[in-house]
């Protein structure tokens, strides 16, 4: 049972009698002791004519999925099985980073009758969305007290990642086919792997021909090559401390999420195997063996629940983890941090052994602020601010200066420009012949 404030206001009104009847307070107590009795009976009354909750059965429609920043509608289902009309509010009690907004609904319910509830959901944060409970108070004729059940009504909807980064694929896949000779561009397609013999035309480069197919043709015979295919590109993704940081206002972890979207979905159009793997001290994620539309779904899903750990990052399980995927060589993405010296000691001290075996690329998020504040030197504030700037960037030179010297090869950009900047890496990488 809830009080409304309609009672609350008649209960006040009992005030009138003692400023009536001041000089008596003998008859000033008697009346308003008979108008607090009539106020009472007046809310026993109209609890008693207000419709059961409990009589409320709850149906909830959801969709499964939806991507971060996106909206959707959360449709629920009231049906009146009772015998009296229910007039009331409705409160659907979703997570407060559902964006539910307003989630409360007045409802009008005929006895026996069905009534559809919608909520729009705009969620502002990743992973499970969940909602328990639905909480439904009846209103009686006078809205002087009300009937109110919690009733279960339990549904989750699962927060994808936006992948913004989805815009850089048309013109990737536009320089693949290029690569590929797919496309009509100034100059042929060149590869690595030879494809198929024709016959030579004019434009052609003369190194390519084929001088024994030619004597055997009677005719001019090139060789056509093609980028290699069904090479493995394995992508790691650190998930240790580092990855909480924020860095243009998106954590560092939410922005190697974009990156490997891209990549993942670049790699499969070149027909390319994808392995993903999110790791600290213990497997976070894993996706393996999907391909086509599949991987990026299998990807989203995996990424929706992986949060940063605030641990360190066991760097010495790597290779282990990389050779639990593929003994042959692969492209290993490695999305970590590479701001100072002391915290990529485990990076360095582990890159040995995986580019012994494999090519690798390791991509780090460097923050604009500090590049805009090594950059501005005019009062003597901002003096201190851009020695401390160019220390850290001197900072991100040497470690990565020290990962080519290891044989891997760096990528570090803002937020913005780091999933083109290693979707170009990967495609320098395949036109060179090195996957």
């Amino acid at each position: 049972m809830t009080l409304s404030g309609r009672f609350v206001l008649l209960l006040a009104l009992g005030v009138v009698p003692i400023v009536l009847f001041g000089p008596d307070p003998t008859a000033a107590t008697g009346v308003l002791f008979l108008w607090l009795l009539l106020v009472f009976v007046l809310g026993g009354l109209d609890l008693a004519l207000a419709a059961s909750p409990r009589a409320v059965t709850v149906e909830r429609m959801l969709p499964a999925r939806v991507r971060l920043g996106e909206s959707v509608t959360s449709e629920l289902y009231l049906t009146n099985t009772g015998r009296r009309r229910l007039v009331g509010v409705v409160r659907d009690a979703w997570q407060p980073s559902a964006g539910a907004g307003r989630n409360r609904s007045r409802v009008v319910i005929p006895s026996g009758e069905r009534r559809l509830v919608s909520l729009t959901l705009t969620p502002f944060r990743r992973g499970e969305r969940r909602v328990e409970q639905v909480t439904v108070r009846s209103r009686g004729p006078l809205g002087l007290w009300n009937r109110q059940a919690t009733l279960n009504a339990p549904g989750r909807i699962r927060v994808l990642p936006p992948f913004h980064a989805r815009k850089h694929l048309p013109a990737r896949i536009t320089r693949l086919k290029e690569l590929d000779g797919r496309t009509s561009v100034m100059v042929r397609g060149q590869g690595t792997e030879f494809d198929s013999l024709r016959e030579y035309v004019r434009g052609d480069d003369v190194r390519s021909i084929d001088w024994r197919a030619t004597a055997r043709r009677n005719d001019v015979m090139v060789r056509t090559w093609r980028p290699e295919r069904d090479r493995r590109v394995i992508i790691l993704l650190d998930t240790g401390r580092t990855s909480a940081a924020r860095v243009d206002n998106e954590p560092r972890l939410d922005t190697a999420f974009e990156a490997s979207l891209l990549l993942a979905a670049l790699t499969s159009v070149a027909g390319d195997r994808v392995d993903f793997l999110a790791f600290d001290r213990r497997v976070r994620g894993r996706v393996q063996g999907a391909s086509g539309a599949a991987l990026l779904s299998q990807l989203v899903d995996s990424m929706a629940l992986i949060d940063p750990e605030l641990i360190e990052m066991d760097w010495a399980a790597v290779p282990g983890q990389v050779r639990s995927i593929t003994s042959q060589h692969a492209l290993v993405v490695v999305l970590t941090s590479v701001d100072a010296a002391g915290a990529s000691t485990g990076l360095l001290s582990v890159l040995p052994q995986l580019t012994k075996r494999h090519t690798v690329i390791v991509a780090s998020v460097l923050d604009p602020a500090t590049v805009l504040a090594a950059a501005t030197r005019g009062g003597r504030d901002e003096i201190y601010r851009a020695a401390a700037a160019e220390r850290a960037l001197l900072d991100v030179a040497r470690v990565s200066a020290a990962i080519r010297r290891l044989g891997a090869d760096v990528v570090t950009a803002s937020p913005a420009q780091l999933p083109p900047a290693l979707a170009d890496r990967y495609i320098a990488l395949k036109a060179a012949g090195r996957l």
